[in-house]
Parts: structure tokens; sequence; C-alpha cells
């Protein structure tokens, strides 16, 4: 979590800015703030580093990817593929707006494949959500392709990917709109916050309304603006945009040294026979904040998971048992366990959620263990723990040749 890591003074002081005037509020109170606004800043700071148009700070990754869509224009019945291997927050967005979840294959990228798109593509398709995960890029050239081909929307969600871009182009703005998340665990953190960015004026305008109840925005007086759309409360606090501010700051130092901490450690365990590693649409694009191993097959994997235990190697996941970022746990979505009917429900699900066909997801998820990158490993603490996976691959493969 390298953001967490380096908690300071920078923070300290832009919540002491906001905590001088008591203004918490990120809009209006102009006379009392001393001009200090921090979620305008948090935002600037996330456009400095992407080259986007335009961005907006809301409550949370969640909100972002939830604005992105509904200000793309997703809605009520429309079809969307997306990825069977994502925070459930991707799919919980589409659902909450009434689209329809189509689950579609992945590849070595961790990311939906063209060609997985291509084969989900019905009559009903309105668009894609495309979630670059654990802090890399997809093959956006192909997908691409795809998807000004058959005409599709593209929402990009990526959630653990801010400061990852692809041949120049940052993620989150290929599409119509994007989401990064700045929640605890990624590699800048505002605590709970989230950023929605788009290069299309329109959109923009559109999701700063649906964030805040449909508030145009316009004027001084709160109470008196105009509400053009229908929305919702996604407004992110100054004290959260505040730690964001000086965390988002951060961001290009930490990106360099976890490129060279990834860099140290697939050199040392690439000597070891069975593991390598996810791939990039672009590797100069990484933002590096994953050590994504693949091991031969989910067999081994799931040995060498039992292993790490065993030795106390913490700081991974395994995504295939996850129960929040990998479907085969999704029984809530699988059998549409809501509170309150949603659209699905009477629309009908586009697929058998259950009886799943995604040979190449499955295999690639269950061959998968990620290392969260810290910015502030030694070398010698790099050292001991490329020496203690390799270990456990050797165990791992050892007892099935044993077998």
């Amino acid at each position: 979590m390298p953001g967490t890591e380096l908690f300071g003074a920078e923070e300290r002081k832009e919540i002491e800015d906001v905590l001088s005037t008591g203004i918490l509020f990120r809009f209006n109170h102009d006379a009392l703030r001393n001009n200090f606004w921090k979620a305008k800043d948090f935002e600037a700071e996330v456009i400095k580093i992407t080259h986007a148009k335009y961005a907006l700070a809301v409550s949370n990754g969640s909100a972002a990817i939830m604005a992105a869509l509904a200000a793309s224009g997703i809605g009520v019945g429309d079809e969307v593929i997306c990825p069977p291997f994502t925070y459930i927050a991707t799919v919980e967005a589409i659902l909450m707006l009434g689209a329809l979840p189509v689950f579609a294959e992945i590849d070595e990228t961790l990311c939906l494949s063209a060609e997985g798109i291509k084969q989900a593509i019905t009559s009903k398709t309105k668009g894609v959500c495309l979630v670059h995960m654990c802090g890399g890029n997809a093959n956006m050239d192909e997908i691409m392709a795809v998807i000004n081909h058959h005409k599709l929307i593209l929402v990009e969600d990526a959630g653990q990917a801010f400061a990852a871009s692809y041949k120049g182009v940052y993620t989150g703005l290929f599409g119509k709109a994007g989401a990064y998340s700045f929640d605890f665990f990624k590699i800048a953190t505002a605590g709970e916050g989230g950023i929605f960015v788009t290069n299309d004026e329109t959109t923009f305008k559109l999701a700063d309304n649906f964030s805040d109840h449909g508030h145009d925005h316009k004027g001084n007086n709160r109470g008196m603006e105009k509400h053009p759309i229908i929305g919702f409360n996604f407004r992110i606090s100054e004290l959260n945009a505040a730690v964001g501010v000086a965390q988002t700051r951060k961001v290009p130092a930490i990106r360099l040294q976890n490129l060279k901490n990834k860099n140290f450690l697939q050199k040392h365990l690439s000597k070891t026979k069975g593991i390598s590693f996810s791939k990039l649409g672009d590797e100069q694009g990484d933002s590096a904040t994953f050590l994504n191993l693949l091991l031969p097959n989910t067999e081994i994997a799931m040995l060498v998971v039992e292993e790490m235990n065993k030795a106390g190697i913490g700081g991974f996941n395994y995504w295939y048992t996850n129960m929040y970022h990998f479907i085969n746990q999704w029984d809530h979505i699988k059998n549409l366990n809501t509170t309150a009917k949603l659209a699905i429900e009477i629309l009908g699900p586009p697929q058998d959620y259950n009886n799943l066909n995604l040979p190449k997801t499955q295999e690639v998820v269950g061959r998968l263990i990620s290392f969260g990158i810290r910015c502030t490993w030694t070398e010698e603490q790099m050292i001991e723990l490329t020496t203690n996976i390799s270990s456990c691959v050797n165990k791992a493969q050892e007892s099935v040749i044993a077998q």
C-alpha cells in the first residue's frame, strides 16, 4: 500500500488548512474558507498526472465508476460487457443503474481481451466496462478496434491503475469516461475517495450534476441552483480531498520506486522454474503497484499458497478464492440476492450466471498470485521475500512430482 506508507507532514498540512476554516463541504462558503479548495486541488493534481481535460473528485472509486457509466449513457436494460475478475463494485455499479452485466473472458493482462469482448457482443450490447486490474493496462489497440467497429460505449474502471498508461494515454481516457479509486489500498489514498475523468465536456457536466443531486453548480447560492438532471449524493469531503491532494503529489515518485522494486523482484524470481508473470498491454505504462505471479496451473498455485501460509509470508492475494474480486465466490450476484428489487430481476439476466463458460478466465485467475509492491522495501527485504517465494514454489512443485 504505497500511499499509506508515506503519510506525513504534507497530509497533515492539507488537513490543517481545512480545519483552520471549519469548511468541510466542497462547495460554496467562499468568504469563510480562506481560499482553500481541496477537492478542486485534488482534481487539478490528477489532471497534472493524467492530462485529462476534466476530473471530478467524488466520495469513492465505486461512486466514480457509477458516475462514469451514468454520464456515458448507460442505464436500464443496457447490456454492458464486463470482466468476471474485478472488485465487485464494477458489477454493482452496472446493476444499480439498471443495466445488465455480461461477463466475458480476460487474458494474461488480467483485463478483458479483445476476443473475449467480441465473443460476448449481442444485438443488445450497449457498452463495455473495461477494468485495468492490478495496476496494469489492457491491450488497448486491439480492444479499441472492437469498440469502434461495433460502435460501443467504452467506460474504464481504472480503480487499481491510477498513473498507468498505454502508449502515452493514461488508463481511463480511452473511452467516454473513466474512474480511479483512492481508497486505503491504492497507490495514493484519500482514506475514501474517487476521481471521475473524461475528455468530453458534456460527459463531465453530466457527471458533475449526477454526483450532487442534480446541482448545476452555477452561481453562489446553493439553494437556488438549478437541477437539470436527477442525481444522488457522491460528494467528497474537503478532509478526504485534502489527504488526496498530498498523496497524489507523491505518486510520480512512488511509481518510479515501485518500478525499480518490481524489476528487482521479477529479475530474481524469473530464475525459479514455474514462475512467470502477467503481461501488460504496454510494459512502459505499468504503475507497478502489483507483482503478479503466474504459476503453471491452479493445482500448483493452490499448493504454493499453502506453503506461503505455512511460512508466514503475508502481503499476497490468491484471487481465485477471493470473495470480492472473482466471480466464483459471487453467489449473491449469481442468485440475485437483493434487498430491494433491481431492474435485472424484472428484465432477466442476459446470461445464466450460475453456468458461465469462461475457461480462459478460470485458468488465468487460478494460476495468479499477486503481491502488493511497497515503495519502502529495502533490497534486503526484497531478497528475503523472493527467496521465500522461490522456496515455496519449489516445494509445491516437488510435492506434485512426488504424487
